[in-house]
């Protein structure tokens, strides 16, 4: 893998005739990421590994869902979206939102949606969730997981009713019976509902399904065009991060503490995780009608009648991962 070292006194720049005056490459950089949602480049993020090799300052800021990531990108509060879901990705792609998918952050098993204890109701029988109440934190992954569920099981998601909640909102609300289902992502929420409800499909039937999530680091494409070398440097470090996990003792300890979660509930989600490599990523991701490219625009078709696969192959770019 190419290294680059960038200094603060080397930073390259990107000159532009715009009202006669140069853009300067940023002295500054703004990264969205989730607490409760445990990545090996946290460690990272702790040591400063992206400030040093970048030469400039990175400001973490942590949000509770990627719809919250794509407003703060589009304000120009954020740069990049370290594992935002593809769910708000896409949603963003399809209401022309100037952002593009450069990695992929992990891919996991899809989020579960934790029906409450005491109502008798499994895949088996899930039609009986008709006419009831569920938290669901729109156009996330969850939502994602919610809707392939529900498609899969033959409920009719019209006679529910649904409430937009984050997942720790969901949770609650599902411990204190104000929804019959919570749909959650995020070790502490997941886990609190997991204590008073039961997923609506197990691990194997998801599997058997074929209902699978990942995510992904998105930038703004103002960020990419004027910073194109930080960017770089970004996606080399945290290739380096991924590569250097072994999910010892010490690392989990870590990517806990900034986390927010304990020790055990981290070991457990990051179990279920996978990295893959850019090389993994460029391969199967990224290549000419890769996962990226179909996932997208099959999800797309989830959330609305029409979606624009050509369009969503655009907002693609693997190059940063070379």
């Amino acid at each position: 893998m190419k290294k680059t070292k960038i200094t603060a006194a080397g930073l390259t720049f990107a000159a532009a005739l715009a009202g006669g005056s140069a853009v300067f490459a940023a002295d500054t950089v703004n990264a969205a990421f989730f607490l409760e949602w445990a990545t090996p480049n946290q460690i990272a993020k702790v040591d400063k590994a992206y400030d040093k090799a970048m030469g400039v300052d990175v400001n973490w800021v942590d949000f509770s869902t990627g719809v919250a990531m794509t407003e703060a990108m589009l304000s120009g509060d954020i740069d990049i979206s370290y594992s935002q879901g593809l769910a708000p990705f896409v949603t963003a792609i399809q209401q022309g939102a100037p952002i593009k998918m450069v990695g992929i952050a992990v891919v996991y098993e899809a989020n579960n949606c934790f029906v409450r204890n005491g109502l008798g109701i499994t895949s088996s029988n899930a039609t009986e969730l008709e006419g009831k109440t569920v938290a669901v934190p729109l156009n996330t992954m969850a939502d994602f997981a919610f809707k392939s569920y529900m498609n899969h099981l033959n409920v009719d998601m019209a006679k529910m009713t649904i409430v937009d909640q984050a997942p720790a909102d969901g949770a609650k609300s599902l411990a204190d019976g104000a929804v019959d289902m919570a749909c959650i992502f995020g070790g502490a929420s997941a886990k609190a509902a997991g204590e008073v409800g039961t997923p609506i499909m197990t691990k194997a039937e998801k599997v058997a399904a074929g209902i699978g999530s990942f995510d992904v680091i998105s930038v703004t494409e103002k960020f990419a065009t004027e910073n194109p070398d930080l960017l770089r440097t970004f996606m080399e470090v945290t290739e380096e991060s991924n590569r250097a996990w072994t999910g010892s003792d010490a690392q989990v300890t870590k990517v806990a503490a900034d986390a927010g979660m304990d020790f055990e509930t981290t070991k457990a989600q990051m179990a279920d995780f996978i990295f893959p490599t850019a090389a993994e990523q460029i391969a199967t991701f990224f290549n000419k009608n890769g996962i990226a490219a179909q996932a997208a625009a099959s999800l797309g078709l989830l959330y609305s009648n029409d979606s624009d696969g050509a369009m969503i192959a655009k907002t693609l770019d693997g190059s940063y991962l070379k």
